[in-house]
């Protein structure tokens, strides 16, 4: 089965109705769910990268969940603020199927990024651009958790940079706008390491599936319509795997506290846009004063289509405020 779309939301419309209509009913150590094996995506404005919907537009945890690929770290204390569920599949504080320390840091010494820009500078048309992601030993040894992604492909062709992500499992209402993000994230980032633009992303999918759990909200997302397509900016020329340690570091900082001007840290306001953000993320809900801050980071956004997902966060603390009271959040978070 092959769904094809310009954005993220096409393709998940598209895909949560034939979930709805034919997916078959399964057992699984999640939960039941709804599967359809073999799914083929195609996404053909890959910077159509995040949901326009209230339901599915998690630009915020998507984008820690990239910076917690690519700074190469396996720890639950990185990613909990972003992705809290994944502390159920923690083991001694360490995820046993993390994506980082096998795409920066493979066996051997590899570096799996320096490879392919190597490969494809040598033989641009070549078919062995092949990150790995999956191995061997995931199957032949008890883990709790292994990774649902088994590689991401590269595909230089002329001057675009398409890619492929195979996964063997994919659920789609949670995982899969966390998948979309971060791959074509990588992919323009690898696309702009080489002199070219950025193709089209498409996803191979073993099994494809929601868990009965989250039928309602899927149904909830459907009825809401196909959103318009709105692209993020391109990124800047250059190579953008020179400012990871950069961006890791604001980040660590945003964590502890510390107040900065994303515009004198990045420079380029696509980057700056990035950082801002991630101070939207990490302002301090349970402070008085944090509305008015959001409202001043909104007004900051140099990509104006970003700041509806800053929006979505003042609604959202605007209700629990009214709902819970301060107190009860500075209680909560403080």
């Amino acid at each position: 089965m092959q769904i094809e779309g310009q954005s993220l939301d096409a393709v998940l419309h598209r895909l949560y109705r034939t979930l709805l209509e034919q997916g078959q009913s399964q057992g699984g150590t999640r939960g039941a769910n709804l599967e359809i094996l073999g799914v083929s995506l195609r996404i053909s404005k890959p910077r159509a990268r995040i949901s326009r919907s209230e339901n599915r537009g998690k630009p915020f945890s998507a984008l820690g969940e990239l910076l917690w690929y690519l700074s190469g770290s396996d720890t639950l204390d990185f990613i909990a603020p972003y992705v809290p569920r994944y502390a159920e599949d923690a083991v001694g504080g360490l995820l046993e199927g993390a994506y980082g320390p096998r795409l920066t840091r493979m066996r051997d010494g590899i570096d799996q990024f320096g490879s392919i820009e190597n490969l494809l500078k040598q033989r641009p048309g070549s078919r062995r651009a092949v990150i790995q992601i999956f191995n061997a030993e995931d199957i032949a040894t008890h883990h709790k958790e292994i990774p649902c992604t088994t590689t991401l492909q590269f595909h230089m062709r002329g001057d675009l940079l398409h890619m492929s992500a195979t996964m063997r499992s994919n659920d789609a209402y949670f995982g899969l706008p966390h998948d979309v993000f971060c791959f074509t994230m990588i992919q323009e980032m690898m696309a702009r390491r080489l002199g070219v633009e950025i193709g089209e992303y498409m996803q191979y999918v073993g099994s494809m599936h929601v868990y009965n759990k989250k039928l309602d909200d899927m149904r909830a997302y459907v009825e809401e319509g196909v959103q318009q397509t709105i692209e993020m900016p391109p990124m800047p020329t250059g190579n953008p795997f020179s400012l990871i340690a950069k961006l890791l570091d604001v980040e660590s900082r945003l964590r502890a506290g510390e107040a900065l001007d994303a515009s004198k840290e990045m420079g380029d306001q696509y980057w700056a846009d990035i950082v801002r953000f991630l101070q939207v993320f990490w302002a301090r809900e349970w402070e008085v004063d944090y509305p008015g801050r959001l409202k001043e980071l909104r007004a900051e956004l140099f990509t104006k289509t970003l700041r509806p997902y800053v929006d979505g966060r003042m609604h959202l603390t605007a209700k629990r405020r009214k709902t819970a009271g301060i107190g009860e959040i500075i209680a909560t978070n403080g």
